[in-house]
Order: C-alpha cells, then sequence, then structure tokens
C-alpha cells in the first residue's frame, strides 16, 4: 500500500490555517501526478458560507489549476471523513481515490454515517482510505473544541 503519510502532513498544514482563524480545524489537498493542484481549509465563518469546506475549495482549485472538472488521475487527502455534500463533490469530480485523517461521526459520508463514496447504486465510485493520520487529526478538532468551550465559558 502506497504511503499516504506525507500528503496527510500537507493536509492537516491546511487544517492548522483554520484553526489559526478560528475556523473548525479541517484541511485538503488534491494531488495529481505527485503535485499538489488544489488545497483548501475551512472557511465557512470567515466567508460566511455553508459550502466553504476544506474539500470544495481544494476540489474548485485543483479544477481551475487543470483547466478541467474531471479529476479522474488525482487524490483527495482531508483530516476529516468528507461530509455529503463534499462526498457528492468528490464523485461529480470523478475523484478515484479520498484518504482521510479523523471519522466524522455526526456528517461522515464515507462510511461512518452514510457511504455515499463507495455506494453501488451510482454509476461513479471512490475508493475510500480512512485513519491515516488520524490522531493528529482528531487532536487538532479536540484542541479547537475544547478552546471554543473554554471561550464560552468565561
Amino acid at each position: 500500500m502506497e504511503d499516504h503519510t506525507g500528503w496527510m502532513k500537507y493536509a492537516l498544514q491546511e487544517a492548522q490555517k483554520a484553526f489559526d482563524k478560528g475556523e473548525v480545524p479541517v484541511g485538503a489537498v488534491v494531488v495529481h501526478d505527485g503535485v499538489v493542484v488544489g488545497k483548501g481549509y475551512n472557511l465557512v465563518e470567515t466567508l460566511q458560507d455553508p459550502t466553504a469546506h476544506a474539500e470544495m475549495l481544494a476540489i474548485t482549485a485543483a479544477a481551475n489549476y487543470l483547466a478541467s472538472w474531471r479529476l479522474d488521475d488525482s487524490a483527495l487527502y482531508t483530516t476529516l471523513e468528507p461530509c455529503t455534500m463534499c462526498a457528492g463533490a468528490i464523485l461529480l469530480a470523478r475523484i478515484p481515490l479520498v484518504v482521510f485523517g479523523a471519522k466524522d461521526p455526526r456528517y461522515g459520508a464515507c462510511g461512518s454515517v452514510l457511504q455515499v463514496a463507495m455506494n453501488d447504486k451510482l454509476d461513479v465510485s471512490t475508493k475510500v482510505i480512512s485513519g491515516v493520520l488520524e490522531t493528529e487529526s482528531q487532536e487538532l478538532l479536540q484542541k479547537f473544541f475544547e478552546k471554543i468551550r473554554s471561550m464560552d465559558e468565561k
């Protein structure tokens, strides 16, 4: 199995940017032929846009970079399991591989709550690998929510 740790570390750097901005710390990168062609981190609060998830921003950046909406020779690395919206975008972009760190027990659509990415009822699917740098991804999320809770108590 290919080592996905290096690309996930890149996604974690993006997640740290979200953390530093006060956003839920999720980061994502799209890799094509061994090169990052799209990256993003959550900007939902900053942009006041519910679609400004790390994965969505990384997919859009990759499509712009490659001048194609079809990302069928690419892989997406994200620190948190994609939600339904992001999983749908992954399928529509024809991304064949998604690698994520932490599972999302509330909104995860790559196996935790729903299975959108590998659904045999659809005419497209993507392979999913979970748990890559899971501890680091979870710790950053926990640190963020602990910080939010402590601010709420003041």
